[in-house]
C-alpha cells in the first residue's frame, strides 16, 4: 500500500499548484459567492412543489406569485456568476500588478454583465431572451469573464488607458482610466458575437451547451461518475482540498442537471441526471470527503481503542453537518495507508448505487438544492421529493458504506489498541506558554477553510479561550475567496489545512494589508480546535512575533 501512496504524495506539490491555478480557482471562488442565489431559490420550489407528494397542489396563480422568486434569482444566475467570477479573477490578476497601477473589479465586474449578455441572448421585441441567463449560460459566464480579465490586465499594464490630470478627483480619474479597456473588450465581444452568429446562426451561450454536452453526458455515466469523485476522494486523501481541483470543471453541469431535473419533475417525467450538487453534498460527500459518517460513527461506537473512540466521538456531531476536517486530520484518515481503499472507493460505490436507482428503479435524481451543511440522511431524503424509494436507498447505503470501511476499521482499531498496550503517553507541558492578556486585547483574527464549516471550529475554540481568559478577542470565521474584501480589518489570518496550499496567495494580500497570516498543518489545527487554552498560546505566539 504505501508503494501506491508514496508516489502520489510525492504529487502533493503539482496538486496544490492545479487548485491554486487562477482561472479555476475564479470559478470556484465565483461560484461559492452565487451559492445564496441557489439556497434562496431551492426554499420556493419546496414551498411551491414538496406538498405535491402529500396530494396537494397550489392553484396555477398562487403556484406562479411562489415561484416568482425562484425565476428571478436562479433564473439570472449566470449573470450573477459572470459578476462575481470576474470580481474573483480580477483580484487574482491585481496580484501580479503594481500596488499603484491596479484594475478597478468594479469596472470589470460591470464589463463582464454586458459582455455575458451580448453573447448569451436574443433580441426579442422591447427586450431580449432570457433562456441563458440561468444556469445554461454558466460556462459562457465563465468564460466572459476571463476574457474581460485578461483584457484590462492588457491595457491597465500597459497604461493604455485616458490619463487624467491631477487635479481631477480620483473617482472621476478612475472612470475615465476604465473607459478604454472597457470599450476594447466590449467591440472585442461584440465583434466575436456577429462571427459566431453569422457563421452558427446561433448564439454563444447555446453553442456552447451543444459542444459541452456530450461530455456532460459522458460524466453522468458510471465511468464519468467515477472518474471524477474518485479524483476528488484521492485529492483530499493527499491532503490536497480535492473540490478545488475537480468541482471548477463540472459546476456548470451540477447546477445545470439541477435545472433539468426540475423541468422534467415539473413536466410529469422521470428526474434522470445524477451528476448534480445534491448528489456531490448527500451521497458522494455522505459526512465529508470519503463518505464519512458510517466509519466515524464505527470509531465512537464500536472501536476497542480509547485513542479511536474519543476521536469518534468528538467528531460525530461536525461529521453528521458534513464538517469532517476534525474526523480526517484526527484519526487522522489523510495519508493513512489502512483507509486508501475505502476513502477513494466508498464514494464512488455510493454514487453508482444512486445512478442504479434513478436508471434501473426510476428514482428521481435530486431536483432540491440544501445547503451542504444539512444532515446528509435528511438532504438525501428532501433533496429527491420525499419520496419511499429516496429512504431505502438511503438504508442500502448506509449498510453499503458500513461493510466497505468496516474491514479496515477493524485492522486499524488493533494497530491502536496493540499501541496503547504497548505505550504509555504523557502529555508535555514544556512548550506551554503563558497568555499575555494585553497583546491579544481586542485584536481580531479571522480563520479561513474551503466553505466556513472547519474554520468555525478553531474561531469557536478562540472565542471561548478569551472568555475564559477574560481577554476582548474578536473572532471570526469564513472561507477562503470571499476573503479578500473584509480580510484588512482583521490583525491576524489562519488558514485551516484543507486551504494552505493558498498559502502564497494569501501572503501576498496579507504583506499588502499589513496583516499576518499562518496556515495550519492537519494534527496541529485539529489540536487547536480541542484546546482553547493552547488556541490562546498559538495566536499569542504569532501576535508576540
Amino acid at each position: 500500500m504505501d508503494a501506491i501512496i508514496k508516489p502520489i504524495e510525492k504529487m502533493k506539490p503539482f496538486f496544490d499548484k492545479v487548485a491554486r491555478n487562477k482561472y479555476l480557482k475564479a470559478i470556484k471562488d465565483g461560484f461559492i459567492s452565487s451559492m445564496p442565489i441557489i439556497l434562496f431559490s431551492s426554499i420556493f420550489l419546496l414551498i411551491a412543489y414538496v406538498p405535491n407528494v402529500f396530494g396537494f397542489y397550489w392553484s396555477k396563480e398562487i403556484e406562479a406569485i411562489i415561484m416568482k422568486p425562484y425565476n428571478y434569482s436562479m433564473g439570472i444566475l449566470a449573470i450573477a456568476v459572470a459578476a462575481t467570477t470576474t470580481k474573483h479573477f480580477t483580484d487574482t490578476l491585481n496580484r501580479e500588478m503594481p500596488a499603484n497601477n491596479q484594475i478597478n473589479s468594479i469596472s470589470t465586474m460591470i464589463c463582464a454583465i454586458c459582455g455575458f449578455l451580448i453573447l448569451s441572448s436574443d433580441a426579442l421585441d422591447g427586450g431580449f431572451a432570457s433562456e441563458f441567463m440561468g444556469s445554461k449560460g454558466l460556462l459562457t459566464a465563465f468564460m466572459t469573464a476571463f476574457v474581460v480579465g485578461s483584457i484590462y490586465k492588457f491595457c491597465i499594464k500597459r497604461n493604455i488607458t485616458i490619463k487624467m490630470p491631477e487635479q481631477v478627483p480620483p473617482n472621476l480619474s478612475q472612470t475615465f482610466k476604465d473607459i478604454i479597456p472597457f470599450a476594447f473588450s466590449m467591440i472585442i465581444i461584440w465583434l466575436f458575437d456577429y462571427l459566431f452568429r453569422m457563421v452558427t446562426g446561433i448564439c454563444f451561450a447555446k453553442g456552447v451547451i451543444q459542444v459541452f454536452q456530450p461530455l456532460f453526458s459522458a460524466a453522468d455515466g458510471y465511468v464519468g461518475l467515477a472518474l471524477i469523485y474518485g479524483a476528488m476522494s484521492l485529492f483530499w486523501f493527499i491532503g490536497v482540498h480535492g473540490p478545488s481541483i475537480v468541482e471548477p470543471a463540472i459546476s456548470a453541469a451540477l447546477v445545470l442537471n439541477m435545472s433539468t431535473n426540475l423541468a422534467a419533475v415539473q413536466a410529469g417525467q422521470h428526474a434522470d441526471k445524477v451528476l448534480t450538487l445534491g448528489a456531490q453534498y448527500f451521497v458522494v460527500c455522505l459526512g465529508g470527503t470519503g463518505a464519512t459518517l458510517v466509519i466515524c460513527l464505527m470509531f465512537a461506537f464500536l472501536s476497542k481503542s480509547k485513542e479511536l473512540k474519543a476521536i469518534g466521538k468528538a467528531s460525530s456531531i461536525p461529521v453528521l453537518f458534513n464538517v469532517n476536517e476534525p474526523f480526517l486530520f484526527g484519526a487522522p484518515i489523510v495519508l493513512n495507508p489502512v483507509f486508501f481503499v475505502p476513502f477513494i472507493f466508498a464514494p464512488i460505490a455510493n454514487v453508482w448505487l444512486f445512478k442504479i436507482f434513478v436508471d434501473v428503479f426510476n428514482m428521481d435524481g435530486f431536483i432540491y438544492t440544501l445547503p451542504w451543511t444539512t444532515p446528509g440522511p435528511l438532504g438525501i431524503i428532501l433533496g429527491c421529493g420525499i419520496k419511499l424509494l429516496p429512504v431505502i436507498f438511503l438504508v442500502i447505503v448506509l449498510v453499503m458504506d458500513f461493510v466497505i470501511y468496516y474491514p479496515f476499521f477493524k485492522v486499524y482499531d488493533n494497530q491502536k489498541l496493540e499501541e496503547e498496550k504497548n505505550n504509555h503517553f504523557e502529555v508535555k507541558e514544556d512548550d506551554s506558554v503563558e497568555v499575555d492578556g494585553k497583546v491579544l486585547d481586542s485584536k481580531k483574527i479571522l480563520v479561513l477553510c474551503a466553505g466556513g464549516g472547519t474554520s468555525g471550529l478553531l474561531a469557536n475554540a478562540l472565542a471561548k479561550g478569551a472568555k475564559e481568559e477574560g481577554i476582548p478577542l474578536v473572532t471570526a470565521a469564513g472561507s477562503y475567496g470571499a476573503h479578500l474584501d473584509i480580510m484588512g480589518d482583521y490583525d491576524l489570518v489562519i488558514l485551516a489545512p484543507q486551504v494552505a496550499s493558498y498559502y502564497e496567495d494569501l501572503k501576498k494580500d496579507a504583506d499588502r494589508m499589513g496583516v499576518k497570516c499562518i496556515a495550519c498543518e492537519g494534527k496541529q489545527y485539529i489540536d487547536l480546535t480541542r484546546n482553547p487554552k493552547g488556541a490562546l498560546e498559538f495566536v499569542f505566539k504569532i501576535m508576540g512575533e
